[in-house]
């Protein structure tokens, strides 16, 4: 009997490059016993009959897929793989699971790569102090199988730009820009570090209550991985609190408000109004009120269509209607709307004498308990809605139009981006129409900071300022 002593670090190559040998001279798997690490020499007892001396030829699938279930630790599977190369070779159908050997060793490299998968997932790096120029890692991992040298590549992918260790019971991976191996001699954990509070505040805010199936969750992640994840100390009152956390989530589920439902009454009691007179604002108002040419119409309380004289010489246009105005029917009269007021006024423009309107006639939202949280319009819905917008130019025909946000130049000019580099000029509709670009005031009411509110509402001021000069 043959023995031959793998190493540690490269069994893999080690057990190929043996194979090799051993068809090439003609030695039977059954002559050779396989152990990996331990200090002994080749023994030779020639008592098995030797087998035809070849050279050994077989696909790249196949062996990778061999390779793979090499890091096993199943015993057997040096002279399981050993015997199936020479098999394969004198032509075993790769694949043929009704060979119990070559089943075997498919099932075992599947396991195998699995292992690795647990790997990716479940190891987790801790700042430890370095004297380099680079940032160092080290983290704690105890596989099932020999999966170091096959699943620590993926991490020198990932994490090139830092210096890192992953340690094993019995292989350490250390990576400097270069990736190699050495039989692990230190088996203590590294020490916390100050980001796995900031990881456990996460991991609570991404566990959905309402999702949790506890043996589907610990198939994923098994308790043997918990005690090297930061956020496992946090599973338990997690699972425990589930019921609670879904009972709260479902006291806040969307409920429609008061003032909407008081609002769709007020507009379903309005008396029929005679027909308007065709190619005026009221007929084409009347029309837009029963409009279904994209699905906003269906949550919205009412169509927003734009008000003012009918002769106004400058037209503004915004995004679409906010929570109030679709509340109120009537565009502008939201925060936004105010701002707009305030700023106009300043910059010496009179509402009465505009014409505002939106882009998007109807109020596109989310539900958030009894709130509706406003959502931007989508391509598709801005086109929908342009015949409105064209219908209301079409009438006012105004002399320039202040288009407010990039919902609204997009609509108006078939390009929304670079608003901010955009504001302050002029540009021009395709019918050669004077288009002034600004900023929606919306824009400044999300604005953290003070100081740049107030920088950037005076811009604002000066954009409208612009549009009153211009019809001087």
């Amino acid at each position: 009997m043959m023995r031959i002593v793998l190493p540690v670090i490269g069994t893999v190559a080690a057990w190929r490059d043996h194979v090799r040998r051993l068809a090439a001279e003609g030695v039977a798997p059954e002559g050779v016993r396989w152990t990996v690490g331990e200090e002994a020499r080749d023994l030779l007892v020639p008592d098995l009959p030797p087998i035809l001396p070849r050279p050994l030829k077989i696909g790249r699938e196949a062996l990778d897929e061999i390779e793979t279930a090499l890091c096993h630790s199943d015993s057997e599977r040096f002279n399981r793989a050993h015997a199936l190369v020479l098999r394969l070779n004198d032509g075993l159908a790769w694949g043929d699971r009704t060979d119990p050997a070559l089943r075997k060793l498919m099932e075992q490299a599947k396991t195998v790569r699995r292992d690795i998968h647990k790997m990716h997932a479940f190891v987790r790096f801790r700042e430890v102090p370095t004297e380099g120029p680079r940032r160092a890692f080290a983290a704690w991992f105890e596989p099932d199988h020999h999966i170091v040298e096959r699943g620590t590549p993926f991490f020198a992918k990932r994490f090139a730009d830092m210096d890192w260790v992953i340690a094993t019971p019995a292989v350490t991976a250390r990576f400097d820009g270069t990736l190699h191996f050495e039989e692990t001699a230190d088996t203590a954990r590294p020490p916390p570090d100050a980001t796995e509070d900031l990881w456990r505040t996460y991991y609570a805010s991404i566990f959905n209550p309402g999702r949790v199936m506890v043996k589907a969750m610990q198939s994923e992640m098994p308790k043997k991985y918990w005690k090297n994840l930061p956020e496992a100390d946090l599973i338990p009152d997690l699972i425990r609190g589930a019921d609670a956390r879904v009972r709260e989530m479902q006291a806040r589920e969307a409920e429609e408000a008061p003032e909407r439902r008081r609002a769709v009454a007020r507009t379903m009691a309005m008396p029929e109004r005679l027909q308007p007179e065709a190619g005026t604002l009221d007929a084409l108002r009347a029309e837009a009120a029963a409009c279904t040419r994209c699905p906003l119409y269906a949550p919205a309380t009412q169509t927003v269509f734009g008000e003012g004289p009918r002769d106004a010489k400058i037209m503004v246009v915004g995004e679409q209607p906010g929570d109030q105005e679709d509340l109120a029917g009537r565009p502008f009269v939201g925060p936004a709307g105010k701002v707009f007021d305030e700023e106009a006024e300043a910059a010496g423009l009179d509402r009465r004498q505009l014409y505002v309107t939106n882009a998007v006639k109807h109020f596109k939202f989310t539900p958030r308990g009894k709130r509706r949280i406003h959502q931007r319009p989508d391509t598709g819905e801005i086109r929908a809605c342009h015949l409105w917008l064209e219908g209301e130019l079409g009438l006012i025909r105004p002399k320039l139009i202040v288009s407010m946000g990039a919902t609204a130049l997009q609509s108006l000019t078939g390009k929304g981006e670079g608003i901010l580099k955009r504001r302050g000029g002029i540009e021009e509709m395709k019918d050669g129409t004077p288009v002034l670009v600004t900023v929606h005031p919306s824009y400044l009411l999300r604005l953290p900071d003070p100081e740049l509110a107030k920088v950037e509402r005076a811009k604002f001021r000066e954009d409208l300022a612009q549009a009153a000069r211009y019809l001087d």
